[in-house]
């Protein structure tokens, strides 16, 4: 006969293999079509024109008269007719479009230019060849010299889409696009068009893609662990010219979060008890060292809580909360001079009713 000890040792082992195989995901993968043009806009950073947070007027000698300016914009249709627009969420801001998939998922976005020069979608954190990168290698050489094309690097066939011009992705969402267990079930990654990536970018042409876990996704591949996402993305648009004198310049640095300044960003909005995933973006240069904080709450990042989350350019992070201390809190950047630049905005948990 076995022994208590040995039986209790294969029972467990068996437990263990049962809870396994169940944890085994049923998703079956598909492929996720969006359908996204890059559009010329005007975009106002604070179209209410005052400091929401205090209710006073933005102080215009430091951060300028201007707070409207000529950007480009990922904008998501519903078909390829591209004539209905999706509806996106106000707090979403200027970013482009979330882009959803499932670890396996693949993601078929179908882009057409409608800007004034080539533009290209680049995506990070998922799989894909060449011709499906979005991205040209180096800038076009002005310096006079001559350049050996022989070694230039091989550039994709979606790497510049013609004014006009159209062309459609394939991106894999692999299992390393996915979430791990420390992270939850889903994670942000970005994406933004890589013709002139520096100049792109700060025209505008940017966004998220979320990747959920197949364990955790929903069909609409949002997480089952979560009751609210957002997406803020931290970046300093450098809208100066040419010519400029240092003190110009400065009033034309738009210290933003989500393309608004001062507090103008709505709809950051929660209930009491939800479970709220945060997914952060950084941009920009060296100057662009930000800390997201929140005021009111606490976030955990991998298992460790805090209140302050560090971004770099290119930085993407997915943090969680607990939303339970009503309330309408701050959120910005604490870095002492962004603050003042207005890089801040609020979110607020509603309390919940009996």
């Amino acid at each position: 006969m076995l022994r208590t000890s040995t039986l209790t040792i294969l029972i467990g082992v068996t437990l263990a293999i049962l809870t396994a195989c169940s944890q085994v995901s049923s998703y079956t993968p598909q492929t996720r079509s969006y359908y996204v043009a890059a559009e010329q806009v005007e975009w106002d950073y604070a179209p209410s024109g005052k400091d929401l947070m205090t209710g006073e007027a933005i102080y215009k000698q430091v951060w300028g008269e201007q707070t409207r300016y000529d950007k480009v914009r990922y904008i998501e249709y519903t078909d390829e007719t591209f004539t209905t627009k999706k509806e996106q969420p106000q707090w979403l801001g200027i970013n482009g479009p979330i882009l959803r998939a499932v670890e396996g998922d693949t993601l078929e976005v179908h882009f057409l230019n409608r800007g004034e020069k080539p533009y290209s979608m680049h995506p990070h954190g998922v799989l894909y060849d060449l011709d499906n990168e979005g991205a040209s290698h180096g800038q076009q050489q002005t310096d006079g010299h001559q350049h050996d094309p022989s070694l230039a690097l091989k550039t994709g066939k979606g790497a510049q889409v013609a004014p006009g011009e159209s062309f459609t992705y394939h991106w894999k969402a692999s299992e390393k696009s996915a979430p791990s267990a420390q992270e939850g079930g889903s994670k942000v990654w970005l994406y933004h068009s890589h013709v002139d990536a520096v100049s792109d970018i700060y025209e505008g042409l940017f966004g998220p893609i979320i990747i959920t876990s197949a364990d955790h996704a929903k069909a609409d591949a949002t997480p089952d662990d979560v009751d609210k996402e957002f997406v803020t993305t931290y970046f300093i648009f450098n809208e100066s010219e040419d010519g400029m004198s240092e003190e110009e310049v400065e009033g034309h640095l738009k210290h933003a979060i989500n393309g608004t300044i001062f507090s103008n960003l709505q709809g950051l909005e929660m209930n009491q008890d939800d479970r709220v995933r945060w997914h952060l973006i950084g941009l920009g240069t060296e100057v662009d060292l930000h800390t997201a904080h929140w005021h009111g709450e606490v976030v955990k990042e991998s298992g460790v809580y805090t209140d302050v989350i560090e971004l770099l350019p290119a930085s993407m992070k997915s943090v969680d909360m607990i939303a339970e201390n009503p309330g309408t809190w701050m959120y910005h950047c604490h870095v002492a001079d962004h603050i003042t630049a207005g890089m801040m905005s609020t979110y607020t948990i509603h309390q919940k009713t009996l």
